[in-house]
């Protein structure tokens, strides 16, 4: 597809030639287009071809194949590795509404204005991480975290198994109820 190809249009013909002048594919003139017969080439070597998909047969499928990068649509085309997909140059003239909508970082949730807990430690929300690819210094490989939805106090700790939670909640619970003198 890189072969520095010169092509001449004319009243009722149309050629693409190489650097020397020579004749690889000849075409006629239609009504308001050429066509060129692919039987008909003077050429020895193999010649690349490839048209460019319309706009719309190009978003067809990156929709088909779950909004997969033209990069690897053309891939695709090229190795004939998907059936029914058309040996054609697909380009991006566009963002999909999709694609963009997945490469934002995060869409912004809307604040609540009645909390859902009427006072201090009525919900608590409690997350389990781990085990962490990497211990701490004290061989931690596990976070709790638990966030009070009234007043959206966080409290962490950092556990060394997954065993260890049910001890840890209680021992929070007591220390909470105790130092704040509310039920939980």
């Amino acid at each position: 597809c890189d072969a520095d190809l010169e092509v001449a249009f004319r009243k009722s013909t149309c050629f693409i030639r190489n650097l020397k002048g020579n004749d690889l594919l000849t075409g006629s003139r239609g009504t308001d287009f050429y066509s060129i017969t692919l039987q008909d080439t003077n050429s020895p070597n193999p010649i690349c071809l490839m048209a460019k998909a319309t706009s719309s047969q190009a978003w067809l499928w990156h929709r088909r194949l779950s909004h997969l990068n033209f990069d690897t649509i053309n891939l695709l085309s090229k190795n004939d590795i998907v059936v029914d997909l058309l040996k054609l140059k697909f380009v991006k003239d566009h963002l999909c509404s999709s694609c963009k909508l997945g490469k934002a970082k995060r869409k912004s949730f809307y604040s609540k204005l009645t909390p859902s807990s009427k006072r201090r430690l009525q919900l608590l929300h409690m997350d389990l991480c781990g085990p962490m690819r990497v211990a701490s210094m004290n061989g931690k490989r596990y976070v709790l975290v638990i966030v009070d939805d009234y007043s959206r106090y966080p409290w962490t700790h950092f556990l060394s198994s997954k065993d260890e939670t049910p001890e840890v909640l209680i021992d929070f619970l007591r220390l909470v109820q105790r130092g704040l003198q509310a039920q939980v």
